[in-house]
């Protein structure tokens, strides 16, 4: 099993003079979830190198097993320094696809090229694409084999509008993620505030909060295994 990781380059929250990135725990937690299932794990990002880090998510608040697992591995902290660019990247080359959220998706992967033709070309082979939190806003622009929205008439999910609201960035994001989902043709579904919830659809596989990265690795898994 070959899966590429995709994470964020963008480091600027708006304009608000805060710092933004990819969200430790929906990294951390599937990338142990999939390595310890004998995954081989690849790490990209637009830029390349080290992503940023949205330092919310390294508050002693936000820690969980897996962050504090990734703290002490300094063989995986140096995988993270040095993400390939994701232009010379081949989808040819893995089994699947999984984008942690954090909010700086938003801002870069959701209207990334590159991006955008890896989830293509990747479900058009007939393998599996999962993102959670932010990161289903990377579907925004991505298209299905018939051109239609890739999320119209499916099951999916994402960060939702009251979470959004309840984090206070409403009005700082360039665009929401459940209000995206729903205006491209999606069926969007959400559990109460920061419980877990996974969307499975073929091979679409979308969570809706921190909470649920764990479990988005699962169904990902799942799906490599009946694959």
């Amino acid at each position: 099993m070959k899966v590429l990781i995709v994470l964020t380059s963008h480091e600027d929250l708006g304009n608000t003079g805060k710092k933004t990135g990819f969200w430790l725990e929906e990294f951390a937690a599937p990338y142990y979830a999939l390595r310890d299932a004998g995954a081989q794990l690849t790490l990209a990002s637009p830029k390349g190198g080290q992503p940023p880090l949205d330092p919310k998510s390294d508050d002693p608040s936000a820690q969980t097993d897996a962050t504090r697992r990734f703290a002490a591995d300094a063989a995986a902290r140096a995988e993270l320094a040095d993400t390939k660019r994701l232009a010379d990247v081949d989808a040819g080359d893995f089994d699947a696809v999984f984008y942690p959220g954090g909010h700086g998706p938003l801002w870069d992967l959701a209207e990334d090229p590159a991006s955008i033709a890896l989830i293509e070309k990747t479900i058009a082979a007939g393998k599996p694409v999962a993102a959670v939190c932010h990161a289903p806003g990377v579907l925004r622009h991505v298209k299905g084999a018939d051109g239609k929205p890739l999320v119209a008439e499916k099951s999916v999910t994402g960060f939702s509008n009251a979470e959004e609201a309840a984090v206070g960035l409403t009005e700082v994001v360039p665009f929401l993620v459940e209000d995206m989902l729903k205006a491209s043709g999606g069926r969007y579904t959400k559990a109460a505030d920061w419980q877990p919830h996974v969307a499975v659809d073929g091979l679409l596989i979308t969570g809706q909060n921190p909470a649920s990265s764990e479990p988005v690795a699962e169904a990902l898994l799942k799906a490599l295994r009946r694959a």
